[in-house]
């Protein structure tokens, strides 16, 4: 794996937040999310970011994969204190509801803002018990996770096969990893690549949006193959 390039979204390029909310499986999350995306990635430090790494800060808006991936944690039978590693965390919402679930979550991202936003929504409801880390997925940390969380991370090809890697060098023997898409093309080489990796995967539909908005999607159960 490559070495980590980390970013920081400076907040003046947010602008000002707005607060919404979310309701997954009869659970409802609070979070404040960045006004004005426009504004964001029109600012010199984006744009710089961009040239750099072609990185953008998509994490600034709430994804129908994030909603996924929420009820697919919601609806799993989890034990007490499993340490959990959502990676992409972006506004924190699939953490929190991990958080609900009695799991310990470290959040985390490749941009420094978004575990800190990640973060001030997991207190927004209350949640205390939880870690943050900067993480660049195409440099897997030093430990490992027996539950890994993920929503839209293969958004641009160049990620897919780093997804697949990150996967299989950070799911520690026995876990689980969850990750959600909403079948974008660039996802598609996804299953292979676990494969590839000596991953067992087992996908199913999803879907998530408001009426009238409903994406559909799916929701990936990754364990190590014995």
């Amino acid at each position: 794996m490559s070495t980590p390039r980390i970013h920081s979204t400076p907040p003046e390029a947010f602008g000002h937040r707005v607060r919404d909310e979310v309701t997954v499986s009869g659970r409802t999350f609070q979070f404040d999310r960045p006004a004005g995306l426009d504004h964001l990635f029109d600012h010199p430090a984006v744009r710089s970011a961009y040239a750099a790494d072609e990185y953008i800060p998509y994490w600034a808006d709430l994804w129908p994969a994030a909603v996924m991936l929420a009820e697919a944690v919601l609806a799993e039978p989890w034990a007490d204190g499993l340490e959990a590693l959502e990676f992409g965390c972006g506004l924190g919402v699939s953490g929190m509801a991990a958080l609900s679930r009695g799991l310990h979550v470290t959040f985390s991202d490749v941009d420094e803002a978004a575990v800190q936003l990640a973060a001030s929504n997991a207190r927004l409801n209350g949640f205390t018990h939880f870690e943050t880390a900067a993480v660049d997925l195409r440099a897997a940390p030093a430990r490992q996770f027996p539950v890994l969380l993920a929503a839209d991370v293969c958004y641009e090809i160049r990620l897919t096969e780093a997804v697949a890697k990150f996967v299989k060098a950070t799911l520690a023997p026995g876990g689980l990893a969850l990750l959600t898409d909403t079948d974008r093309y660039s996802a598609r080489p996804l299953r292979w690549l676990l494969d590839q990796e000596g991953l067992d995967v087992v996908t199913s539909p999803m879907k998530a949006g408001p009426t009238g908005n409903v994406q559909k999607g799916f929701l990936y159960r990754i364990t190590h193959r014995r």
